[in-house]
């Protein structure tokens, strides 16, 4: 897919993430550039994630937990907007309230 532009609904993104089998990532846009998708965290999860190959910004879209990167700790909800650098160990833990996260790498 390499649209000039597009629009999603997030709703229906994650409804389709929970009809085809639940998994905690669905990508939704993949363009030359950048790659979208919609991370979701359940409550009392562990995030699985390693350091990515990309830099990436996470937008808290719903929930509540904390995020830990480069050793500083931090609480999130909705609204937070987190940038991570490319190789650097990151991750949420901590999760009280299922976090709905909308994911941008960049290439």
């Amino acid at each position: 897919m390499d649209p000039k532009w597009a629009a999603f609904d997030l709703q229906d993104v994650d409804r389709r993430r929970r009809e085809e089998g639940g998994d905690i990532w669905r990508e939704f846009l993949s363009v030359p550039a950048l790659r979208t998708g919609l991370y979701v965290l359940p409550a009392g999860s562990t995030d699985p994630q390693t350091p990515h190959q990309e830099d990436e910004v996470y937008h808290v879209i719903r929930g509540r937990g904390r995020f830990v990167a480069d050793g500083n700790d931090m609480a999130v909800g909705p609204g937070t907007v987190l940038y991570v650098a490319a190789h650097v160990e990151h991750r949420f833990h901590s999760i009280a309230e299922d976090l709905e996260i909308l994911v941008f790498f960049a290439r």
